[in-house]
């Protein structure tokens, strides 16, 4: 059994009577990205935190390639864990050169070839000897990135790095600095409050909630399969229909939904995204047939209508009880307050949650 680069095993850490890490267990593979995600305030910076050194774990343990590093006897110091930490505001040093800053991660060793060999992987070779303020946010992304690396550090711990670029930019950075932690074979735990950053980088995500890590999976698993209606409403938008369940089924405008295993009289909310809503057009007051795969339709009329880029965004107003649904339309499809227009729900892709 391969043993895991990062092992994390139920640390709680109190601040003020309240458990702001309460028992957050996770395992980090070699050349593996997980993204500890959740909303400012759940927990993430002090687990990562707790896992550099910086701060102490009430309990709880970390383990390294299976030795011991940290628990509340024994305690390897933050520079002996062979952990990199990259953080938002990255951090140079302005009085030193790029090659210095790169540099002084090798404590003292010198190893001018290492430090131009990072400077040459990061596309920062040939400003080997400018100053921090010299640089744009982007190109001090990647000397902190070389910085980080510099040691060789067996995991890296990333705290929002990239909330500081502007969207385009941070792509690009994103994808470059993802590509050269996995060339190097680092276990890689970031910090984002982001999903669709969460997304695109992470080899698997946990989701954390008031202290707590609620989900852990691969990114089209925790998408596709989400734990509870929070959990499915972090990662987009969502429109929610009541229902109550009488026979594994719950009746709806749109049709019987199934519900296995929620007792008879629950009340649930059935989740389904913007994209995964179906319209067609009102004839007369009639809407499409129903479908085995869409259900009944049900009559809504059009509130508003935005084009957002790739697609557009249509509001409704239904006439079952008034509530607003909102569908995601590829391309340009911009209907005038007013219209009536007829909505069916895919059944493949919704979720049916016990509402509280």
């Amino acid at each position: 059994m391969t043993v895991p680069r990062l092992a994390v095993d139920h640390l709680v850490k109190t601040f003020a009577g309240r458990r702001v890490v309460d028992d957050v267990s996770l395992t980090v593979m070699s050349g593996q990205v997980t993204c500890l995600l959740g909303p400012s305030g759940c927990g993430k910076s002090t687990t990562l935190r707790i896992i550099a050194g910086v701060d102490m774990q009430d309990s709880g343990t970390i383990h390294v390639d299976g030795q011991l590093i940290c628990d509340t006897v024994n305690r390897v110091p933050p520079e002996g864990r062979s952990i990199g930490l990259m953080f938002q505001d990255f951090a140079l040093f302005p009085h030193l050169t790029v090659a210095q800053n790169v540099g002084f991660g090798l404590r003292g060793r010198k190893d001018q070839g290492r430090v131009e060999a990072l400077l040459q992987k990061v596309g920062m070779l040939r400003y080997l000897h400018d100053y921090p303020h010299q640089l744009s946010g982007g190109e001090q992304q990647r000397v902190a990135l070389a910085r980080a690396l510099a040691p060789q550090p067996r995991i890296m711990l990333m705290d929002e790095p990239f909330s500081g670029l502007d969207d385009r930019l941070r792509d690009d950075i994103r994808d470059e600095t993802l590509e050269i932690l996995k060339s190097e074979g680092t276990a890689v735990l970031l910090v984002t409050h982001e999903p669709n950053e969460a997304l695109r980088m992470a080899d698997e995500i946990a989701l954390m909630r008031d202290g707590r890590i609620v989900q852990r999976g691969s990114p089209y698993n925790i998408y596709n399969a989400p734990k509870d209606l929070q959990a499915a409403g972090f990662f987009s938008d969502i429109n929610v229909i009541k229902g109550k369940v009488q026979g594994a089924l719950t009746d709806t405008p749109f049709g019987q939904f199934l519900a296995p295993g929620v007792p008879d009289g629950t009340d649930v909310d059935i989740v389904i995204r913007p994209q995964h809503l179906k319209i067609d057009f009102d004839r007369a007051g009639r809407g499409p047939n129903p479908t085995p795969q869409d259900g009944t339709p049900a009559r809504g009329v059009v509130q508003r209508a935005r084009f957002i880029g790739a697609s557009s965004l249509v509001e409704f107003r239904m006439d079952f009880d008034g509530s607003i649904l909102r569908a995601a339309v590829p391309s340009v499809f911009l209907p005038k307050p007013g219209t009536p227009l007829w909505i069916m729900i895919r059944r493949d892709r919704c979720f049916v949650f016990p509402r509280g």
